[in-house]
C-alpha cells in the first residue's frame, strides 16, 4: 500500500481516500514523492513556499472539497472509508504494524476461516462413522481437495462468505452455503452437501472456532513475545547481578540489594504467570442445540454421538467438555483472560519501577537522532516506552476483565449476549501485545548510571544499623535495636559516626572488625547469587508445566 504527496501552491492537488477498492494517493502536477503509507523512518514530504496546499477527496463518484469534509457530521461519510486513518481503534490504525500478526487469528476474517476449518473437517468425521452409510468414505482425491479448502483459503474467500451473509443475516449459515457452493460441482461431495453443518448449532461452530483462534493466537503470537519479555528482563538480571543499588520500603532508604536481584523477582513472577496460562485447557463442546444430541440421536439412534463428539472436539487439540447448554460456557476463557491479567499486572510492576528508577537517574535512556521528547522542553528523554506499555496493559486489562466477568454468564441455556462481545477478545490481546513490545523496546534503551546508584549508597550509612543490631542480639548486648534506633532515626549518620558507633560495642573482636568492613554497597547478603541463577529458577517454572 503506497501513496505520493506532494504540497504546493498548485490549484490541482487531488487527494484520493484508500478504502477496500482504492490505493491512497495524492496527485498535483508536480511529480509525487513516493513512500509507504506507514514508513519505518518517519514521514517524508516536500514542501514548497509559501506554505498552502488545495486538495480534493475523490471517492468512486464525486470530488469532495476539504470545506466539505471539514462539517463531515453534515456532509458525505463515504469520504470516511475504513483506512488507518479513520478506524476508530488505534490497534487498527496507529499500532497496525505492531499488532498486526494476531490479524490471522482474532479479526472477522479469522473466525471466518476457523468456522469454514470445523465445518470441512465435521463432513470428513461424519464420512468416518460407518453408521452414517449417506456419506460413504470419502477417496483420498476428496479429503485433499476438502483440504485444499482448508490451506488455500484466502481473502477474497472471506469476501464472499460476507456477501452471502448480506443475503442470509446470519453469520453461519452463509459458511455452510459458501461450502455447498466450493463443492456443488465435485463428484463424491456435491451428493451430500447437505450433511454440512449436520445436527449442528451455530455455536457448535463458533465455540470450537473461538477455541481455535484463541489457541493459535496464544501459541504463535502471544506466548513467544511473553518469552522474549521474560529473558530480556533474566538477561537485565545477569548483567546487573553484580550491581549494588538502595532499596526503598515506603519510599525510603532500606537495606541494598542489587538493580539484577529486583530484575530477576519480575522475571520469576512473570513465568509463573507464563506456565500457568499454558496449562489452561482450551474447551469446546459439539453437542447440538442444547447440548443433548436431541436432533443426532432422533436421525441416527444407534450411534454414540457423544462420544463421536468428544472424538471430534479432540481432534481439533482441545478438551472436550460433555455438560454444556447451547454454548459451551466459557469459563475457561474467563480464567485465560484472568491469568493475562494477572500477567500483565506484574508487567505494569515493572514499568513502574523501571519509570521509578530512570527517574531518579539510576537508569539512562539511549537517544535516537531525530527524536523529540517535548515540543517546548528540547532536554526531555522521556520514559515513553514504559509509559505507553503502562497505558495499553491498563487497556487490555479493562477489556479482558469484562470478558472474564461476562462471558460465564448466559441466561437459561443460551442468550446472544457472549456472541458480541466475543468478538472483542482480539482487542484485549492486541493491547496486551503492544505493551509488550513496548516495554521490550524500552528495555533495549537503557543504559545503567552507576555514579547515581553509588551516590545513594554513599549518603545511606544509616542502613547498616540493621546488621548492626542483629549481630549486637547474637552477642546479647541489651536493648540492640533501641540503641540503634536512637543513633539512626531521623538523624544524619555517615560513615565516620557509624564506625565509631560500632567501636564503642562490647563485641567479639572478629564480630567487631566484620562489621566495620561492612559499607552499604557490601550489605546485600545474598542478591547477586540471587540474580545470577535467574534462568535456572525460570527454567523450573516452565518445564513444570511441559
Amino acid at each position: 500500500m503506497e501513496f505520493g504527496a506532494a504540497v504546493s501552491s498548485s490549484s490541482s492537488s487531488t487527494f484520493r481516500v484508500l478504502t477496500n477498492h482504492h490505493l491512497c494517493s495524492l496527485s498535483s502536477n508536480k511529480t509525487p514523492l513516493k513512500t509507504n503509507l506507514f514508513p519505518s523512518k518517519g514521514f517524508s514530504f516536500s514542501l514548497k513556499k509559501p506554505f498552502s496546499c488545495t486538495a480534493a477527496i475523490t471517492t468512486n463518484n464525486a470530488t469532495i472539497s476539504p470545506s466539505k469534509v471539514k462539517g463531515s457530521n453534515e456532509g458525505d461519510y463515504s469520504v470516511f472509508e475504513l483506512s488507518s486513518l479513520t478506524a476508530l481503534s488505534p490497534l487498527d490504525g496507529r499500532y497496525w504494524n505492531k499488532v498486526k500478526e494476531l490479524a490471522p487469528f482474532m479479526s472477522e476474517y479469522g473466525l471466518i476461516r476457523y468456522r469454514v476449518i470445523v465445518e470441512i473437517k465435521w463432513l470428513m468425521m461424519l464420512s468416518k462413522i460407518p453408521e452414517v452409510i449417506e456419506v460413504p468414505g470419502f477417496t483420498n482425491e476428496t479429503h485433499q481437495y476438502m483440504q485444499s479448502l482448508i490451506d488455500e483459503f484466502g481473502m477474497a474467500d472471506a469476501l464472499e462468505v460476507k456477501n452471502i451473509e448480506k443475503v442470509t443475516n446470519h453469520d453461519v449459515k452463509a459458511i455452510e452455503y459458501f461450502l455447498k457452493d466450493k463443492c456443488q460441482s465435485h463428484p463424491e461431495i456435491s451428493k451430500v452437501l447437505e450433511f454440512f453443518h449436520f445436527s449442528c448449532t451455530s455455536e457448535d461452530i463458533n465455540n470450537l472456532a473461538h477455541a481455535l483462534m484463541l489457541k493459535e493466537a496464544l501459541n504463535k503470537v502471544l506466548f513467544p513475545v511473553m518469552d522474549e519479555v521474560i529473558r530480556a528482563i533474566c538477561n537485565m538480571a545477569k548483567e546487573y547481578a553484580h550491581i549494588p543499588m538502595l532499596s526503598r520500603t515506603h519510599g525510603q532508604p532500606a537495606s541494598p540489594t542489587t538493580l539484577g536481584k529486583e530484575m530477576a523477582i519480575f522475571a520469576v513472577r512473570l513465568s509463573r504467570e507464563r506456565q500457568r496460562l499454558s496449562q489452561i485447557e482450551l474447551l469446546g463442546k459439539f453437542g447440538g442445540a442444547v447440548g443433548n444430541y436431541n436432533a443426532h440421536m432422533v436421525a441416527y439412534p444407534e450411534i454414540d454421538w457423544p462420544k463421536i463428539a468428544e472424538e471430534f472436539v479432540q481432534s481439533l487439540g482441545l478438551t472436550f467438555n460433555p455438560y454444556v447448554t447451547q454454548i459451551e460456557p466459557h469459563d475457561y476463557m474467563a480464567s485465560l483472560f484472568h491469568a493475562t491479567i494477572q500477567f500483565n499486572n506484574i508487567l505494569t510492576d515493572f514499568d513502574r519501577d523501571i519509570w521509578g528508577y530512570i527517574s531518579v537517574g539510576y537508569f539512562k535512556q539511549l537517544t535516537k537522532a531525530g527524536e523529540v521528547g517535548s515540543s517546548t522542553m528540547p532536554h526531555k528523554v522521556n520514559p515513553i516506552d514504559f509509559e505507553n506499555s503502562e497505558g495499553n496493559l491498563g487497556k487490555a486489562n479493562a477489556g479482558l476483565s469484562f470478558l472474564s466477568m461476562k462471558l460465564p454468564i448466559s441466561r437459561w441455556q443460551r442468550d446472544l449476549t457472549d456472541s458480541t462481545v466475543l468478538r472483542t477478545m482480539g482487542e484485549g490481546l492486541g493491547h496486551s501485545l503492544l505493551a509488550y513490545r513496548s516495554t521490550l523496546q524500552g528495555i533495549g534503551k537503557l543504559q545503567v548510571n552507576q555514579t547515581r546508584l553509588d551516590e545513594d549508597l554513599n549518603h545511606s550509612w544509616e542502613v547498616l544499623a540493621e546488621p548492626i543490631q542483629t549481630v549486637m542480639r547474637r552477642y546479647g548486648v541489651p536493648e540492640p535495636y533501641e540503641k540503634l534506633k536512637e543513633f539512626t532515626r531521623g538523624k544524619a549518620v555517615t560513615q565516620e559516626s557509624m564506625q565509631e558507633f560500632v567501636q564503642g560495642l562490647k563485641l567479639p573482636q572478629e564480630a567487631k572488625a566484620n562489621l566495620l568492613k561492612l559499607t552499604p554497597h557490601t550489605y546485600i547478603g545474598a542478591a547477586t547469587e540471587l540474580a545470577k541463577t535467574v534462568d535456572a529458577a525460570v527454567n523450573l517454572i516452565l518445564e513444570s508445566s511441559n
